[in-house]
């Protein structure tokens, strides 16, 4: 019995790490996050001094998280950014460098007609979505952002969970 409930202890723990957790804690050093997560994704400087470091798990990847770096170097904000809350915040307007520090690179990008291109992210849902968001051939965002069926499930190359 004993083994039984190390076992299922072990893979509980393993089931885990595998699903993610938060890359960092508040307070911690950029070194710290950088050993414990490697290189960012990507690195973006926040209006307020200091950087966002993006960590990216696509492009079928589901989780982009975010770190907040302040000018001295130490976390003050860690999210998972690629749910409802920060799609909500996308708008009209809203220029390219603003959109990429809010919800990190997307999945896939796809041009289209008039020097516009369209720019999509995989998220965690029930359904197989994806949120898009269409920018204008001055880097805009335009029509907000949409949730639509995301082609890969059809093809079977992504199950849902």
């Amino acid at each position: 019995m004993r083994r039984f409930i190390t076992a299922a202890l072990g893979a509980a723990l393993i089931a885990g790490c595998a699903l993610g957790g938060a890359p960092a804690s508040l307070g911690q050093t950029h070194d710290e996050v950088q050993a414990h997560m490697g290189t960012p994704t990507g690195r973006y400087r926040l209006p307020e001094g200091g950087q966002r470091l993006e960590y990216a798990h696509g492009p079928r990847g589901r989780e982009t998280w975010m770190v907040d770096m302040d000018p001295s170097g130490h976390v003050t904000r860690v999210a998972q950014v690629l749910q409802d809350e920060y799609f909500a915040q996308v708008a009209d307007g809203m220029p390219e460098d603003a959109l990429l520090r809010l919800l990190g690179r997307p999945a896939d990008r796809a041009g289209e007609w008039q020097h516009r291109e369209t720019w999509s992210w995989r998220f965690h849902t029930n359904d197989c979505l994806w949120f898009r968001v269409t920018l204008s051939a001055d880097r805009k965002v335009i029509h907000g952002g949409a949730m639509m069926p995301d082609p890969a499930c059809d093809a079977g190359r992504i199950r849902t969970p």
